[in-house]
């Protein structure tokens, strides 16, 4: 027990916890009253004596500080105790000046200690802690600044570092906000998204999940080498079409009849990046073109669709597929070439006024045979609604894409050229990734809306492999891809092989290539994603834009709570509580009640 314990008594002033404290009484526990009337009994060893007392109330410690820093400066460098240092300070030793005199002491800037050895601290140290503490106050000062200015919505520019945070929680990169915390909301994406949105420092617009899935913003910005000197076959002398939808910024495949064979002609990518170059790396790191509704992302530097594009130039280099089909509808012929080929652009809108014409009614009547087998083949034949989704300054255009025979066409020439690709590389032992599709566990041919919801629902993923295999779902036996070099790293890959067994070189051996496809498919993986939710949250912000808009929605679904709607004009989905349980392929009357667009969210009321 120390001296200043030895003097404890009934109404002492003591330090517990680092509060003050009146003795009460004393025993084998003291007794001890603290602030708003708490008591507790503790042992001696856990309170500090400051003042014998007596202190009547606590309420009588009220008082100021007094001249600490003559006080400090008369002792820097020595030690005291806390009757000296509270008759320094206020010139008498009572528990109010004790007290005052501990909580500096406690504050730990000019003093430090124990009330029975109490040191003034150096002034190098005073000095530098109050340049520290100065700095934390005009930190907290600024902080409480750009908390009112964001309540207040009158952000400035360098606002924008600290929003960083936010951003980074709204990308998906962070799980943690100061910001978001300070204000009370939970730190999730939707929620930073919606704090960005309402703090002005996002568009309500804005389209985070490219962002949110790592895509990058830009084209890559690489240089383009020239062709190579090489022989290539002139089919300049054939009718050559590209059909696309209206507006295609990558025509990379191209149509031709001779005679009773056809040709699907490519955009020869592979000639200008070499396996493993700089451009064929980055390629695989983006793993393909992003198709978002308000910008298009390529894979590949511009300069190269530019170049290669077919039709984009009087005369275009291509890897050209020549096939036949016979009257089962089976591929065979085929002929792999390097071409020069001179392609006319057309819509599918254009392409489909001219069907009857040559080349195309040939055309049409050779993919019908093929058509048939893969039907034969249970091909899944599903026909949901689909958009043309754009946003053109600012607006967003949806227009629903009608069934069009050219359309048709266009796909089946591609599968076409894509079974033939497939069987020359097996028959050659070029080592491609195949496209396969198990059957799902029901095989049918619904024939309505709902049944090919719910059917397409059942399928298994296709996926990419090493080893032929079948693809359910387009009916074929052996299928890979190999139309889209420009715009997908898998086709282009194939190139890459087909051009190196045409030229005499080694082929890409086969765990490398199944190493490369793994690799774009992860980053394709998350296109897919980000264009889904994409095309999700422009259909939100038109439907936001026209809160009058009622369209018709048929019931697709049901579980034991909601219904699910499919808005065939807006190609949308949504879930909706219904009064009663109407029949599947229902029609009904909807119209967006409440869009948010942070949750992806659109409430429909329903005139039923």
């Amino acid at each position: 027990m120390s001296i200043h314990q030895a003097n404890l008594r009934v109404d002492s002033l003591v330090l517990y916890k680092g509060h003050p404290a009146r003795v009460l009484n004393l025993g084998d526990k003291i007794e001890i009253g603290l602030d708003k009337g708490e008591i507790k009994r503790v042992r001696l060893k856990d309170i500090d004596l400051l003042h014998p007392g007596p202190l009547r109330h606590l309420g009588e410690l009220d008082q100021a500080e007094g001249a600490f820093e003559e006080a400090w400066e008369l002792l820097e460098g020595g030690t005291t105790h806390l009757r000296e240092l509270a008759e320094l300070l206020h010139g008498t030793f009572t528990p109010a000046s004790a007290w005052a005199a501990w909580r500096l002491v406690a504050e730990g800037l000019w003093f430090t200690g124990t009330p029975e050895a109490i040191q003034a601290r150096p002034r190098q140290q005073v000095e530098a802690d109050q340049a520290q503490r100065g700095a934390k106050e005009t930190a907290a000062r600024d902080w409480a600044d750009f908390l009112a200015r964001l309540t207040a919505r009158q952000l400035r520019p360098e606002d924008a570092e600290r929003l960083a945070e936010v951003e980074r929680l709204a990308w998906g990169r962070s799980e943690h906000s100061r910001i978001l915390k300070a204000l009370g909301h939970a730190e999730t994406p939707e929620n930073a998204h919606r704090a960005l949105i309402q703090f002005g420092f996002w568009a309500p617009e804005h389209n985070p999940y490219p962002a949110r899935h790592g895509l990058p913003a830009d084209d890559p910005l690489l240089p383009v080498g020239q062709l190579p000197e090489e022989e290539r076959l002139d089919l300049t002398h054939l009718p050559a079409f590209a059909i696309d939808d209206e507006g295609n910024q990558d025509p990379d495949d191209a149509l031709s009849l001779e005679g009773d064979r056809l040709w699907v002609h490519v955009a020869d990518v592979a000639a200008l990046i070499p396996p493993d170059s700089e451009m064929d790396r980055e390629a695989r790191a983006r793993g393909g073109n992003q198709y978002l509704p308000e910008r298009m992302v390529n894979m590949l530097p511009l300069a190269i669709t530019q170049r290669l594009g077919l039709g984009l130039q009087e005369l275009s280099p291509a890897l050209s597929f020549g096939l036949s089909c016979d009257e089962a509808g089976e591929v065979g012929d085929v002929t792999i070439q390097r071409t020069w080929v001179r392609v006319e652009r057309l819509s599918y809108e254009v392409a489909e006024g001219r069907l009857g014409e040559t080349p195309f009614a040939a055309m049409e009547a050779l993919v019908e045979r093929f058509r048939h087998r893969r039907q034969a083949n249970d091909a899944a034949s599903i026909e949901l609604p689909e958009v043309s989704l754009r946003v053109r300054d600012g607006e967003v255009v949806i227009r629903p894409l009608p069934r069009l025979r050219s359309r048709a066409l266009v796909m089946d020439a591609m599968l076409m050229a894509g079974e033939a690709v497939a069987v020359f590389c097996r028959d050659q032992g070029i080592p491609i990734p195949y496209v396969t599709q198990p059957a799902p566990d029901k095989v049918e041919q619904p024939r309505d809306l709902a049944g090919m919801y719910a059917y397409r629902r059942r399928f298994k993923p296709s996926r990419l492999v090493g080893e032929p295999a079948p693809h359910f779902g387009l009916g074929l036996p052996l299928y890979t891809r190999a139309t889209s070099p420009l715009r997908r790293y898998s086709d282009l890959l194939v190139h890459q092989q087909l051009r190196a067994w045409l030229r005499g070189e080694p082929l890409i051996e086969a765990q490398v290539v199944a190493a490369r496809v793994g690799e774009a498919e992860t980053a394709a993986t998350a296109i897919r994603r980000s264009e889904r939710l994409s095309n999700q949250h422009w259909k939100l912000v038109w439907l936001r834009d026209h809160p009058d808009w009622w369209g018709e929605a048929l019931v697709v679904d049901r579980d034991e709570r909601k219904h699910v709607l499919l808005i065939p004009d807006l190609a949308l989905e949504t879930r909706v509580r219904l009064q009663g349980d109407p029949a599947l392929n229902s029609a009904l009357r909807v119209s967006p009640r409440e869009v948010d667009l942070p949750a992806l969210d659109c409430r429909f009321r329903v005139r039923e």
